[in-house]
Formats: structure tokens, sequence, C-alpha cells
């Protein structure tokens, strides 16, 4: 039953009722904080609004993130945005140096891949076992999909949506077999949402199932290290379209393997959070988590 499902967060095991509960506290002091984020407000304001104390808020936080939630708001402001984009273009010019031997701090630097071939992608993955499942994660519940060569997709929706999740999934590959298999996809949630497991020396392998111009696009995002962003223009110059900086942002829409690869780290030119399609609330929690697991 999924009630009894457990995570380990912080080396602390966790209940999926639990988990859950606390994303819900940190959706709404997110979408608090993206309307108030320029007057840059009190931990007890914060507490206030979702009917905690600044302690336990502070203490679910720090759980939660690794981080206060003064610390928090400071991650996920757009002057924090800013900031990283100021030095953006030399992290990218290292990344493309150095490969993947930075000290293993996130997964998605040591992540193998395979892309799908054309032919298959045309043919809308037929004849394709899918195999899906939901678990929790920090970001509320995600729908993981895995094909024998890796993990395929990653979403993710609120409780009682699982449904429209899955048709975003079939979606995309609509000639593909889904197959409910939660026992098969439950180990890959938790590779992907636990950093002790992001390591080198066992790589997780993902299957990026698109187009030619549409893996290139993914394949750049993977370069992109945590807590650092990118801008739509400089991806499009690092695969050599620099005149494509509107199909690239196309093509980061199209991620079917959100978070592994990172598109929520690419922002709009001016340092904004743009679009994202989970959510921009999901988004801003995505870099607000990376910013307490960097260092």
């Amino acid at each position: 039953m999924l009630n009894v499902v457990q995570l380990e967060q912080h080396g602390r095991p966790i209940r999926l009722a639990e988990a859950a509960d606390d994303y819900e506290v940190v959706r709404r002091t997110l979408a608090f904080i993206t309307d108030h984020w320029r007057r840059q407000p009190s931990v007890e304001e914060m507490a206030g609004h979702v009917g905690l104390s600044a302690g336990h808020l502070h203490h679910l936080f720090r759980r939660w993130a690794g981080l206060t939630p003064k610390d928090f708001l400071q991650a996920i402001t757009l002057d924090a945005a800013r900031a990283l984009l100021r030095d953006e273009a030399s992290v990218l010019d290292t990344a493309y140096e150095v490969g993947y031997s930075g000290p293993g701090r996130l997964h998605d630097l040591f992540v193998t891949h395979e892309a799908m071939s054309p032919g298959e992608f045309k043919t809308g993955a037929e004849g394709l076992t899918m195999r899906y499942g939901f678990h929790p994660s920090p970001f509320g519940l995600a729908i993981v999909v895995a094909t024998d060569r890796g993990l395929a997709g990653l979403g993710f929706c609120e409780p009682g949506g699982e449904p429209s999740a899955l048709a975003d999934m079939k979606g995309r590959w609509p000639k593909a077999v889904f197959v409910e298999d939660a026992a098969a996809t439950a180990p890959l949630a938790h590779r992907v949402f636990d950093p002790a497991a992001w390591t080198g020396d066992q790589p997780l392998r993902v299957c990026l199932i698109g187009t030619d111009f549409e893996v290139r696009v993914w394949e750049t995002l993977l370069r992109i290290p945590m807590g650092k962003a990118t801008t739509y223009s400089t991806i499009a110059n690092h695969i050599g379209r620099p005149t494509a900086a509107r199909a690239v942002g196309a093509a980061v829409g199209k991620n079917p393997i959100s978070f592994v690869v990172p598109c929520h780290r690419v922002l709009g030119r001016s340092g904004a959070l743009t679009g994202y399609h989970w959510g921009l609330t999901r988004k801003q929690a995505m870099l607000g988590w990376e910013a307490g697991h960097k260092g």
C-alpha cells in the first residue's frame, strides 16, 4: 500500500504521507515567496501564511532542503538567478572541457545515455514496452517511466493528478505499450532523488527519445552543473545553431526526463524564471533544493 512506502531523507526514514505533507507546506510557502520575494518576507510571515510556527517551518525546511527558509528564499530570488547567469558562460565552457570528472555532486554529471534512433522515434515508439510507476519525491508525486535501455520519462503531479500525468507521458510515445510496474521503477525513483546515490562509478542510464535536434539540446542540458543556470540563446550557440533560440526553447519544453535532464536550470535572458511544463513553483522548488545540496 502507498502509505507504507518510505524514503530516506538526510539519513532518516520518512513515510509517504509525511513526505507529501512536507511538500505541500513547501509548495504553499514557495507560492507565497513568488508573490512577495521583492520585499524579502520574514520567516515569521512565511510561517504564518502556511499556519505553522516559525520554528516548525525552520526545521521542516532544514530537513527537506538542507538549508533555512531564509536561505531558501535567497536561493530562488531573481537576484540569485541573475548572479548565476553572470558566470554562466564560463561554467558551460568549463563543463565541456572537463567532461564528467567533477566531484560527484549531481547525478546528471555522470549520466550515461543513448538516444532512440530517428526511425524508432518517427514510429511513435511502436512496439516499445514502457513501464511506469508513481513514487513520492521532494517535489510531489513523480511518474517514472522506464524502458530496457534506461530511464525514459520523469514527470510530476499533485495527488489525484495521476491520470493526467500518465496521459502526458503516453502522448509523447503514442504507439508504445505502457505497463504499470511500480516495483520496476521504484529503484530508479530512489536513485534519482537520493543525493547519496549520485556517484560516478554507477552512472544512471537514460534513454533519450526525440528528434536529433531535441536530443542535442537535452545532452547540452546535462552539462549544466547544479547551482548554475543557462539561457536558450546560450544553448543555441553551443549546439552550433545561434539563431535557433526559439527552437531550443521548444525542445527544452519537450524534455521528457525532467529534473535528471535539468531543463529547470534554463532561465530567460533577463534572469527571469520562465515557463516550466510541471509548474513554475516546482521549478523554484528544484532550484532551491539544489542550492541546499550542492555543497
